[in-house]
C-alpha cells in the first residue's frame, strides 16, 4: 500500500512541476500578440497603451526583434503587465482592420502609419491615437527606455527622449 501512495505523490509532484514550468515559461518571454482590431478593443477596455509590431515574413530583422528583444525576459514583463501588443504582416492584403472610422488592408495601414522599412514599432494610447513609430531592430536594453517612456506618457509632458535618458525619467526639462 505504501508503494502506490509513493507513486501517486511522485505523480502528483511530477504534475505540479510540470505546470509551474510550463506556467514560468509562458510569462519569461511569450507575449499575447493580438489582431489590430482586437488590440485596439483591449487597450481600450484596459487603459494602455499600444506596441504595434509591423513586421513581413521575409524580414530577417524582424525575426531577430522577435527572438532577442520581445522574448528578452525584461521586455517580456513589460509589455504583458503595461501594454497590448499587436502584430501586422504588414504585406497582407487579405487582412481587413479598421482604423480612424475607416476599413482598410493591413497593407493600407502599413503606408497609413508611414511605414517604409522592417521591423516598424508603432506606438499608440489606449484610444488608439499614434504616438510614434521606432524603424528597425532595437536592442531589448534600448527597448526597455521607450517602453519607459511611453509607459510614463513622457510625450504628453513634452520631454524629448533624449532629455528622458540624459535626466533618467520625464521630469522638467533643463532650461
Amino acid at each position: 500500500m505504501s508503494l502506490n501512495r509513493n507513486k501517486w505523490i511522485v505523480a502528483i509532484f511530477v504534475f505540479m512541476l510540470g505546470i509551474v514550468f510550463v506556467a514560468g515559461n509562458s510569462f519569461a518571454g511569450e507575449n499575447e500578440w493580438l489582431k489590430f482590431d482586437a488590440g485596439l478593443a483591449k487597450a481600450k477596455k484596459e487603459n494602455k497603451s499600444i506596441v504595434v509590431d509591423f513586421y513581413t515574413d521575409w524580414c530577417h530583422w524582424c525575426k531577430v526583434m522577435d527572438k532577442e528583444t520581445f522574448k528578452n525576459a525584461d521586455v517580456a514583463k513589460k509589455l504583458q503587465e503595461r501594454f497590448v501588443t499587436v502584430r501586422v504582416n504588414a504585406e497582407a492584403q487579405n487582412e481587413q482592420v479598421t482604423f480612424q472610422n475607416q476599413k482598410m488592408s493591413n497593407v493600407q495601414l502599413t503606408r497609413s502609419f508611414g511605414v517604409t522599412g522592417y521591423p516598424s514599432i508603432a506606438f499608440m494610447d489606449a484610444s488608439g491615437k499614434p504616438i510614434t513609430i521606432v524603424p528597425g531592430f532595437v536592442k531589448p536594453d534600448m527597448f526597455i527606455h521607450i517602453l519607459d517612456f511611453i509607459d510614463l506618457k513622457c510625450y504628453k509632458k513634452d520631454v524629448s527622449f533624449e532629455q528622458f535618458m540624459e535626466k533618467g525619467g520625464c521630469g522638467k526639462k533643463k532650461s
